[in-house]
């Protein structure tokens, strides 16, 4: 669990409503459905519009990653590249089959089985690279839905506000409702500034860094196969991959 964005969320929050009160605010005051409603709503709409449905579908998935990012463990996958390197050079190629058939991960898995398929070295290292390539690709797609979010939000906030002060020239002749309509007014501005910047854009921001490391992960294991396919020392792939987790 990445504890760091939790406490992160907390902390923006707790900052924003912390100062509201020692202003001598109320938190109650910042509770707006109309406002919450036409931001939110609003956002949502135009990310659906532009957003093809597998790149949506996709980000949706990756939110989690936020507080629960995939598991990237290096220096194990190093131990196990190291292993099949001893193992090719004793019994072959072919005796990575059974690893292959074992591996969890779909990456290793793919390149350990063009391995044993016998595979040249550039041609391996091209197939599984378009694989790496596309994957970045319709991940970043999928975190920059987050950052497309946040550019609306503030707009559509201020949307809301116009609305709002709309509400308050239609109703000049009755002061009961003029204040109803002066919150939704500032308070949809809040909510677009306030969501833009301190939740939609660090998902973003997070997710790409994300991507960016299984990018990394990837290159490494790539590099591995590699290695095994043109028979380096297990000793010299081993240092060469330990590169990779500084």
């Amino acid at each position: 669990m990445d504890a760091l964005s939790i406490v992160g969320v907390v902390i923006a929050l707790g900052a924003i409503l912390g100062g509201n009160i020692l202003e001598g605010g109320h938190t109650d005051s910042l509770i707006q459905l109309t406002a919450f409603i036409i931001v939110m709503g609003g956002t949502i709409g135009a990310v659906m519009l532009q957003t093809p449905v597998s790149v949506f579908f996709r980000s949706l998935k990756m939110l989690p990653w936020v507080v629960v990012p995939p598991k990237i463990e290096g220096d194990v996958k190093i131990v196990k590249i190291v292993e099949w390197s001893n193992l090719s050079r004793k019994d072959g190629l072919l005796a990575l089959e059974t690893a292959a058939e074992e591996e969890s991960d779909p990456f290793s898995r793919k390149g350990l089985q063009l391995l044993v398929d016998g595979g040249e070295p550039e041609a391996i290292r091209n197939i599984m690279e378009i694989e790496m390539i596309q994957d970045e690709s319709h991940d970043l797609m999928a975190a920059k839905v987050y950052e497309a979010a946040g550019g609306y939000t503030p707009t559509i906030g201020i949307i809301g506000a116009v609305m709002g002060l709309i509400h308050v020239m239609q109703n000049l002749n009755d002061p009961s409702m003029l204040g109803s309509g002066i919150a939704v007014a500032f308070v949809a501005t809040i909510y677009g500034v306030g969501a833009a910047n301190l939740i939609l854009l660090p998902i973003a921001g997070k997710l790409k860094a994300i991507v960016a490391k299984q990018f990394q992960y990837k290159d490494m294991v790539l590099e591995g196969i590699i290695a095994i396919a043109e028979g380096e020392n297990p000793r010299y792939i081993e240092n060469k991959l330990q590169g990779y987790l500084k």
